[in-house]
């Protein structure tokens, strides 16, 4: 196979393809799994979507955050895609010899601090602002955000994947044990669960500092932080494990049930956990861990179901474009609504002119938001086919 020729991990081969267009691919993207393209294109469109409605203040709750405590759609979102990178991982790494680990190390290090930067850029991007006068100013280092959604996910799989490597999958679902049994402990010992008093929000502003914290929430408080990065990981390992099951079961009925049966308990696990550990996103919990991963399971085993044994597939190309460049896509809509928050129509900024021009008056407030949501989408999809029809994939 070609995986075997080059064992490296991303943007390794660039081929021309019979169309003469570039060809970046990932090591086993030769033999892509669909049901895996469609989940991760899956959360990307929600990503998107979530993340560009025409008013934040008029917004369908599914696809707004839980305040606190508490679970939405929206809150699915970031460790199902943490999950499945997990599980493309195990196809990745399946081909590997004993003499190609100093390259998987190097490119998993090379890899992880590529995605953390671009992550950090997108903060400081366009770099200038405008001051309180309307002048342009340099953007300080001092005042800009270090960590966030791409930050997370170099972080989540830079760990996870040197648990993985050190450890093999028995010592990775260990470390997943004690990492969230460890947190746990973690957060009741030195804050409590609120907004105000957790250890997540104590250690970031020790170690960072507000200035370079998330405002979002009427205080400094970072829901990319520090601490809540390491059950994230677990996000990750629980989908390497689920990737390594499929690739010795095989695409069966019994994987499937089992599947299942497995992301059934969880679900029931979390929400028992959720009695005194209440599910949270923002500071990642560890029943949250587990009640997503059950989601993920069942969401996973129900695709491959259709996909791979009942051959229903006609429904999924729109999700395969958006999973084939993920990441990019994702990039993509958050440079988008950088600059359309950067360039004003007189006193008010693009993105909001665009809004109340075209899309309030057509479609009023919430079902408007969800237009100009969607339009978003249709755009960041529309460049994914241009590129898949190119035999374009763009893997970091």
């Amino acid at each position: 196979m070609l995986w075997d020729r080059n064992p490296n991990l991303f943007i390794i081969i660039l081929n021309r393809t019979s169309s003469n267009s570039l060809y970046f691919q990932q090591m086993g993207d030769n033999s892509r799994n669909t049901a895996i393209d469609v989940f991760r294109g899956l959360t990307i469109a929600i990503m998107i979507v979530v993340n560009t409605p025409g008013d934040f203040t008029t917004t369908y709750s599914p696809f707004l955050h839980a305040e606190w405590n508490g679970f939405t759609l929206t809150d699915w979102v970031f460790p199902a895609f943490l999950f499945i990178m997990g599980t493309s991982m195990s196809f990745s790494f399946a081909g590997l010899t004993s003499s190609d680990q100093g390259v998987l190390l190097r490119k998993v290090f090379t890899r992880a601090l590529l995605i953390f930067l671009i992550g950090y850029f997108m903060f400081w991007f366009p770099f200038v602002k405008y001051d309180v006068s309307g002048v342009l100013v340099a953007k300080s280092f001092e005042s800009t955000r270090i960590f966030g959604v791409l930050q997370r996910i170099a972080l989540a799989y830079l760990i996870a994947s040197l648990i993985i490597h050190y450890g093999k999958l028995k010592g990775a679902l260990i470390a997943s044990l004690f990492i969230l049994t460890g947190y746990w402990l973690v957060l009741f010992l030195f804050g409590d669960l609120s907004l105000e008093g957790n250890a997540v929000l104590k250690l970031d502003r020790l170690i960072l500092g507000e200035s370079h914290m998330f405002h979002g929430d009427g205080i400094a408080f970072d829901p990319e932080g520090i601490l809540s990065t390491l059950p994230a990981v677990v996000n990750v390992i629980a989908g390497y494990a689920a990737g390594v099951f499929i690739l010795r079961k095989g695409n069966s009925f019994e994987s499937v049930a089992r599947l299942m049966a497995v992301g059934m308990v969880l679900v029931f696990m979390g929400l028992w956990w959720d009695l005194f550990f209440p599910i949270n996103k923002k500071i990642w919990t560890s029943s949250y861990v587990i009640y997503t991963v059950g989601i993920d399971l069942m969401v996973l085993s129900l695709l491959i179901y259709l996909i791979d044994l009942q051959n229903i597939s006609g429904w999924t190309y729109f999700f395969e474009v958006l999973g084939k460049n993920s990441l990019f896509i994702y990039v993509l809509s958050m440079v988008g609504v950088v600059l359309l928050f950067f360039f004003r129509m007189g006193d008010q900024r693009l993105y909001h002119w665009i809004y109340q021009q075209w899309y309030y008056p057509l479609f009023g407030d919430y079902f408007g938001s969800l237009m100009f949501a969607l339009t978003a989408l249709a755009i960041c999809w529309g460049v994914g086919y241009y590129f898949d029809k190119r035999k374009i994939y763009i893997k970091i």
